[in-house]
C-alpha cells in the first residue's frame, strides 16, 4: 500500500509539473524573451543563427526543447559552463520567454558540400532508415522526415544545424558527458554510432530542409 501511494504521489507530481509547464508555455512572451536574449547574441547570433559551428543555431528551434535546455543548464542537469552564469537567475517563465523568442525566428537553411557523396549517402541512410545491424533507429522517427522536431515530445529540430555542433553533441551523449535526453535515449543511440556515422548524420542534417 505504501509503495502504491508513493507511486501515485510521484505520478501526480509529474502531472502537476507538466500542467505548470504547459501554462508557462501558453503565457510565453517572445517580446520579453527578445530583451533577455541580447546576452545570447555573442554565441548564438542576433537572429539565433550562430556565427560559429561550436555553438548551436537556435532560430526556429522547438520552443519546448529550448525551454527545457535552459532550465536543465540552470538546474545543473546539463553542464554548459559558458551558459551557467547567464541563466542562473532565470525563472521558468524567463526560460519559456527566451525560448519563444528564438522559436519564432527564421530557421537556418544550411547547405552541404557534395564533395563526399558516400558520406552524405550514409548520413541519409542513418537519418531515414537507421542501421538495424547496430541497433540504431532512424533519426527521422523522432526528428521528423524534414528535421523540424516534435515540440509535444520535446524532440529538437535538426535541420540546418551546424555539423560541428551536431558532432560534438553526439559525442557528448555517447561518452555520458550529457545525459539529459528523455530516458537518456540519445545516450543509448549515440553510443552505437561510429565517428564516421556521427559525421555523416551531422553533414546530412545540415542541408536537410
Amino acid at each position: 500500500m505504501r509503495k502504491l501511494l508513493a507511486s501515485l504521489a510521484i505520478t501526480m507530481g509529474a502531472v502537476g509539473t507538466a500542467h505548470a509547464q504547459a501554462d508557462l508555455q501558453a503565457d510565453a512572451d517572445a517580446a520579453a524573451g527578445r530583451e533577455m536574449a541580447q546576452t545570447c547574441a555573442a554565441c548564438h547570433g542576433q537572429a539565433g543563427i550562430s556565427p560559429s559551428g561550436a555553438f548551436p543555431n537556435l532560430a526556429g528551434q522547438q520552443m519546448s526543447y529550448l525551454a527545457k535546455q535552459i532550465m536543465d543548464i540552470r538546474d545543473g542537469n546539463r553542464v554548459v559552463p559558458q551558459m551557467a552564469g547567464l541563466v542562473a537567475d532565470y525563472s521558468d517563465q524567463d526560460a519559456w520567454d527566451v525560448a519563444a523568442h528564438f522559436a519564432g525566428q527564421e530557421a537556418n537553411l544550411g547547405q552541404t558540400s557534395d564533395e563526399d557523396a558516400e558520406l552524405l549517402a550514409r548520413g541519409e541512410e542513418l537519418y531515414r532508415a537507421g542501421d538495424m545491424s547496430k541497433g540504431i533507429p532512424a533519426c527521422s522517427a523522432c526528428h521528423t522526415p524534414t528535421g523540424v522536431g516534435i515540440g509535444s515530445a520535446v524532440y529538437p529540430a535538426l535541420s540546418g544545424q551546424h555539423a560541428e555542433y551536431t558532432i560534438s553533441t553526439l559525442q557528448a551523449f555517447a561518452s555520458g558527458d550529457r545525459t539529459n535526453s528523455p530516458n537518456n535515449l540519445m545516450g543509448d543511440i549515440a553510443s552505437k554510432m561510429s565517428d564516421r556515422d556521427m559525421e555523416a548524420v551531422a553533414n546530412y542534417v545540415l542541408g536537410l530542409n
